[in-house]
């Protein structure tokens, strides 16, 4: 599966929905389903985060089609640190966009982490 629709297009076959099924679920557009499968555009950050939410499925693997979890270096040094593994990169280093997606990122974690808290509640 080399891009997010093709992965996008399995979680749906595999949760067992038909594409109109999961866009009237998530409030997406057959247009938009449309752009995505031609190549013509990709889903938002907002709309990955739903849609990683939705199949509980990583954003590195649904953007990426990565299935390991790697700590980046950067000059040898981890990003992570300390025992409970606080973020220690240098925002100072990161680009505002890159910044901006860092933090959305763990809201998503948050936000799926509150999900299978109330699921298993």
């Amino acid at each position: 599966m080399a891009s997010i629709y093709e992965r996008i297009e399995y979680l749906i076959k595999q949760k067992g929905l038909t594409k109109k099924s999961f866009c009237e679920q998530l409030n997406i557009s057959t247009g938009n389903m449309g752009d995505w499968k031609r190549g013509k555009s990709t889903p938002g950050t907002h709309k990955l985060i739903e849609i990683g939410a939705f199949f509980h499925v990583s954003l590195d693997w649904l953007i990426l089609g990565k299935t390991t979890t790697e700590i980046l270096r950067e000059g040898g040094e981890d990003y992570f640190s300390g025992q409970i593994r606080q973020l220690n990169c240098q925002s100072e280093e990161l680009l505002q966009k890159e910044q901006e997606f860092i933090k959305e990122y763990i809201e998503f974690a948050r936000y799926r982490r509150l999900k299978e808290n109330e699921e298993n509640s």
